[in-house]
């Protein structure tokens, strides 16, 4: 595993994929996200060897980029975010990048479970056989709050069990994107995650949770940074992903107001300390892996 940077997760604003990758080599990150839409625009421009270049060239990996297609909307939305997809996910493999993520919200007030089931299959599956075809590989993510599933008419998928059961039927290059939070609103446990096979998780994100507040009423955007309360055993979910060989980014989601630090540099140093701080705790400081960085 090694330190990924979302700069828009940490309120930094990149204008550019040049911009992210000098601010994930300033803090000491070894992996940054992407616009995938940018990377293919400069490949058509400039080729895949320059691309690669400008990450080889300061140690950095493009880590991850968000799912570019619009799979929650219109039936013309999706299709046409179909036509793209094999574009992308192409430009993605040109230069090594292996992941790409979306959430699926936990509840509908359309669809009950099983209808609401059957959707992300039909809309899932056309998208992870693109991908699979370019070897990218999607990352699911569960959103474990009771407060959260319950705002709707009718809850969804909000366990990790749940969500590997739905990417078993959408595909087999279809994983987690686990993240801490909704681990730990879900109620999961460290033995969940040992029973895990490496190619199941795709993206880890990490955070903490705010002392006092009971499991059931923790309430999704109210976040603290990682290892900060000690309400999350972060330790415990790293130790975890080690032992089952996870080697993809550990990603800062902290949801949390940075806007109190005055630069941008301010906010990449906190939080690649911050991620510094929980591998040293978890032992796994000597245990990164930067020669995986690519592969799933």
């Amino acid at each position: 595993m090694y330190k990924g940077l979302s700069p828009g997760a940490i309120g930094v604003t990149a204008k550019n994929v040049a911009e992210a990758i000098a601010d994930a080599q300033l803090a000491g990150f070894a992996g940054v996200e992407v616009n995938i839409n940018e990377i293919a625009d400069l490949i058509d421009i400039e080729g895949a060897k320059k691309v690669r270049s400008y990450f080889a060239n300061s140690n950095v990996v493009p880590c991850g980029f968000g799912l570019p297609v619009d799979w929650r909307g219109s039936e013309e939305a999706w299709k046409a975010g179909l036509v793209g997809l094999e574009r992308l996910a192409h430009a993605a493999s040109e230069i090594g990048l292996r992941r790409t993520t979306t959430w699926v919200l936990s509840y509908s007030n359309e669809l009950e479970y099983s209808e609401h089931f059957k959707f992300c299959i039909a809309r899932f599956s056309p998208i992870a056989e693109i991908l699979r075809k370019s070897g990218v590989h999607l990352g699911l993510e569960f959103l474990g709050p009771k407060t959260l599933q319950n705002a709707g008419k009718y809850p969804f998928i909000a366990t990790m069990g749940e969500m590997l059961k739905l990417g078993k039927e959408i595909g087999p290059n279809v994983g987690l994107l686990l993240d801490a939070w909704h681990w730990y609103t879900s109620q999961g446990t460290i033995a969940d995650i040992v029973n895990l096979q490496r190619d199941q998780v795709v993206y880890v994100h990490v955070n903490d949770a705010p002392v006092g507040v009971p499991i059931a009423e923790q309430v999704d955007n109210k976040r603290e940074l990682p290892g900060d309360t000690g309400v999350i055993d972060i330790a415990g979910f790293l130790k975890a992903l080690h032992k089952i060989g996870y080697n993809g980014p550990i990603v800062a989601e902290p949801f949390k107001d940075l806007s109190g630090l005055e630069t941008d540099l301010e906010r990449l140093q906190l939080i690649s300390a911050t991620l510094d701080n929980i591998l040293t705790t978890a032992g796994l400081d000597d245990a990164l892996d930067p020669a995986g960085r690519t592969t799933i």
